[in-house]
């Protein structure tokens, strides 16, 4: 739900990510403008360009994150790798950023080439991913590979960090309050 709600955003951020200065300036002069712009160029359903494959990118990130995450802590903590601590939680979240790149980037790439794509220039995004695999090859997938694991990495480590911090504040404090007086 949350990607069809922001849709317009990212489609509007991918497309000043993308936007190049030319000699007759730039084609989006702000958000606002961005946002009527691909409106009144490609109608309203325009703003929700790349939406299928936005919400596979968030559904492919989110299980990838999670599930990779609590394999590599649970292998560190069965083998007395690590203790349950920050540097375990920080490895772990590092390495679910690492493998969530690797699923998540072919959809990421296609959703991003798409939804930057002029009107008519794919049918859709699947036949966007079949014309970058035959015309550039099976590495196009992973361009920006290292700014996008960086990128889920950092996140990663921050969010997961955080989360059994609080996890550990919330069961401490859960104790103290059970504890008879």
């Amino acid at each position: 739900m949350a990607v069809m709600v922001a849709q317009p955003t990212d489609v509007v951020k991918v497309r000043f990510q993308a936007q190049v200065r030319t000699d007759a300036g730039r084609r989006y002069q702000g958000t606002l403008h961005a946002y009527k712009t691909i409106a009144k160029e490609e109608g309203v359903r325009g703003l929700w360009k790349g939406t299928l494959p936005n919400v596979s990118r968030n559904a492919i990130v989110n299980c990838a994150e999670l599930v990779t995450y609590d394999i590599i802590k649970d292998t560190l903590l069965t083998y007395r790798l690590m203790t349950d601590d920050i540097p375990c939680h920080f490895l772990s979240a590092f390495g679910a950023g690492f493998c969530t790149t690797i699923v998540a980037s072919p959809v990421d790439v296609v959703k991003t080439r798409y939804m930057n794509s002029p009107p008519g220039q794919y049918r859709n995004a699947g036949r966007c991913a079949l014309r970058m695999l035959r015309d550039e090859g099976p590495l196009a997938f992973y361009k920006g590979f290292t700014p996008s694991f960086l990128r889920l990495g950092s996140w990663n480590v921050v969010m997961f960090v955080t989360y059994e911090q609080l996890k550990r504040a919330l069961m401490a404090a859960r104790g103290s309050w059970a504890a008879p007086s």
